[in-house]
């Protein structure tokens, strides 16, 4: 195979990194048309297409992605050199972009994620938004990974999997001085005001399913999407929360939490969304595997 052209592949990262050929042509001071050709070049020498085009922009593929990944890592090493002979440190980083549901329990997030934190050589990038968001950005390959805690539907024509890393039970959780002596799941459940996941949430869909089957009548105080926000409603003891007790994980140790009562038959579980690819980002071999999931469920 003959040697990477290198002005092709500065060239291809220049346009990656503007996702517009003439601005980048403009940039690097030379005709659209010219560097039209050195991409094709770039394109013809590896045998994979690298750019598609979306309106105006030109969006990677999933090939383009790679490239872009080995350019960035390439381009930053010849910057490690020039930084070592005049005496300046540096280092070569893999890096792994991680989008996670933002109303997703944020010690889940770190849990799934710290085999990976604190690497000299390692740079998590994490983004929120909704699952829409989140899918969109993984079909884009401007995400890795997405972290969520309903699977997506799917059928022949998407391309993603899920994968099950997680499963958490759901319990009754308060203040001591709510709980006092504590008392019989029904007694609290109808006895005291609650704070609620919100409709969408599975939690609260398998909540509903249980005072239903039960016959049971429960006064809601506050309905939140928010795991964080849901978090600090039950340390200002609104009402009892009906969370996983990983949520409110710090709480519980220090006892400014309590919890009550595990739920029966109702759990949450969490799943890292990936896509179909022939390149799959290594880093994700770590945090997706039988011996992790384990590890986190523990």
């Amino acid at each position: 195979m003959a040697a990477l052209n290198y002005n092709h592949l500065r060239y291809f990262w220049a346009v990656a990194r503007e996702g517009n050929l003439t601005r980048a042509a403009e940039k690097l001071l030379i005709s659209q048309s010219a560097l039209s050709i050195q991409i094709r070049k770039l394109e013809g020498q590896l045998g994979q297409d690298l750019f598609e085009r979306s309106g105006r922009q030109l969006v990677l593929t999933e090939a383009g992605r790679i490239a872009f990944d080995h350019a960035e890592s390439i381009f930053a090493t010849g910057g490690d050199l020039l930084a070592t002979l005049k005496q300046r440190s540096g280092g070569r980083r893999s890096i792994l972009r991680v989008g996670a549901l933002a109303t997703l329990s944020r010690n889940f997030q770190i849990g799934f994620l710290r085999p990976l934190l604190g690497r000299r050589n390692v740079e998590v990038i994490v983004r929120s938004g909704t699952t829409a968001f989140l899918l969109q950005s993984l079909e884009a390959h401007r995400l890795d990974v997405a972290l969520v805690n309903v699977a997506p539907a799917r059928d022949a024509a998407t391309p993603w999997v899920s994968h099950p890393i997680a499963e958490q039970p759901v319990s009754l959780i308060g203040t001591p001085k709510r709980i006092g002596k504590g008392g019989t799941l029904k007694k609290l459940l109808t006895g005291q005001p609650l704070v609620l996941p919100t409709m969408e949430s599975s939690v609260r869909i398998g909540f509903d399913a249980l005072v239903e089957r039960m016959g049971w009548r429960v006064r809601v105080a506050a309905e939140i999407d928010d795991m964080a926000m849901l978090r600090l409603i039950a340390r200002e003891d609104i009402g009892l929360a009906v969370v996983p007790p990983i949520v409110v994980k710090d709480e519980l140790t220090s006892g400014l939490l309590v919890e009550v009562h595990q739920l029966p038959q109702l759990s949450e579980t969490f799943f890292a969304v990936t896509m179909k690819r022939r390149f799959p980002n290594p880093l994700l071999r770590e945090l997706i595997s039988p011996h992790a999931a384990l590890e986190l469920a523990d």
